[in-house]
């Protein structure tokens, strides 16, 4: 049977709008956004500071996006609130795996990032500046999680060094009774034992159900100079707020955790003379790159930032440029796979003033400890 011939056309025509629909298709494909996965507790003991870490990474992430992204793709970073609970940690990992996240990025939390482990196992995806110090993270070498921030058994080591240097010969240690608390105290007990002096008190908060007024009392009886709070920055300010309500002057301090604007706040007029561990230089110091170039960023966007720059900024922003240089180092495709090459090959990477190493065998990044107090204007003072 002969077909009629106004067939031909159609079915040319049908042919070009099937090839131009493909050819969109590709072309779409090829600029389709980097998918970027964060979960963190934007509500809940921590939310001030994942707060101004987010900022911190979200400047320099549209920054880059803005001036054409990495290799002309943008970046998506997708994050979702977990409310600081590890399981829910755990379930927003998940989804952002499923949905193609080539990378998980700046989850907040001991536990937290603890439950999102057999996660990236299970995906082969790279978990990049997790915002915990934990030594577990570190050590044995972690083939998916590669971190920006020093341990928190260094900061905590260091923190006793300088408090003992300053005079303080009676120190008490207060502990959230989880991972984070351990590990964090490990580190304080070495620097302890190197000087050959013990704590004055060594106590514990539950971590779901903290008996602050407790713990205040346990801390008036063993009277020390200066407490070390290892936990949240709402249990550690209600905790500094209970000693000044209860008339006693003990010095308070705490680690980076809780080196962040929103602590200063929630420590309202205790804040003055609040001791804090600090994981990334001043963010005063203006002679580094990496100060300057946020600096800039801040003052671009006032609304968003308030115009100040705060430690927990400065250690997202520096996590957001570790995320972009492998990003790009990873080539135009990017996958998991290329991601990962191009982290383990990170070595001296200069991340303006200071410099971050990774390598198939050291996953640390950065070493950097130092301690600062908190001003009467609310400033971290080096």
């Amino acid at each position: 049977m002969i077909k009629p011939s106004w067939n031909r056309p159609l079915r040319r025509f049908a042919a070009s709008i099937a090839t131009a629909a493909v050819a969109f298709s590709l072309s779409t494909a090829a600029r389709a956004d980097i998918l970027v996965g964060q979960t963190a507790g934007f509500t809940g003991q921590v939310a001030p500071s994942v707060k101004e870490l987010t900022l911190g990474a979200r400047l320099y992430i549209d920054h880059v996006n803005a001036a054409g992204g990495v290799n002309g793709q943008k970046i998506d970073l997708q994050s979702l609130d977990d409310g600081f609970d590890p399981k829910r940690a755990a379930a927003n990992a998940q989804t952002l795996i499923d949905k193609g996240a080539v990378a998980l990025f700046l989850t907040r939390g001991t536990p937290h990032t603890q439950a999102v482990i057999p996660l990236l196992d299970k995906a082969q995806v790279p978990l990049i500046a997790p915002s915990t110090g934990a030594m577990l993270l570190h050590k044995p070498v972690h083939p998916y999680i590669f971190n920006v921030r020093s341990t928190y058994q260094r900061e905590a080591e260091r923190a006793v060094q300088l408090l003992l240097e300053m005079g303080n010969t009676r120190i008490a240690l207060v502990q959230v009774n989880d991972t984070f608390g351990s590990d964090a105290v490990a580190g304080a007990m070495h620097g302890f034992n190197e000087r050959k002096i013990k704590p004055v008190g060594h106590f514990t908060y539950d971590r779901e159900k903290p008996d602050v007024q407790g713990v205040v009392k346990q801390l008036i009886a063993a009277d020390p100079q200066v407490v070390l709070l290892v936990a949240s920055q709402q249990i550690t300010a209600e905790t500094i707020g209970a000693l000044r309500a209860a008339g006693s002057r003990i010095l308070g301090a705490t680690l980076s955790n809780n080196a962040s604007n929103g602590f200063v706040q929630l420590l309202g007029q205790n804040a003055t003379g609040v001791i804090v561990s600090q994981v990334f230089p001043s963010e005063r110091s203006t002679n580094l790159a990496m100060v300057r170039e946020l600096t800039d960023l801040v003052k671009a966007k006032p609304a968003e930032s308030g115009g100040l720059v705060t430690p927990a900024m400065m250690e997202g922003f520096a996590s957001a440029k570790v995320l972009v240089e492998s990003l790009k180092r990873a080539g135009k495709d990017v996958s998991r796979a290329s991601l990962l090459r191009a982290l383990n090959g990170m070595s001296r990477y200069d991340l303006g003033g200071m410099e971050l190493n990774f390598s198939s065998t050291d996953h640390t990044g950065t070493n950097y400890a130092d301690i600062a107090i908190i001003d009467p204007r609310g400033r971290f003072l080096r």
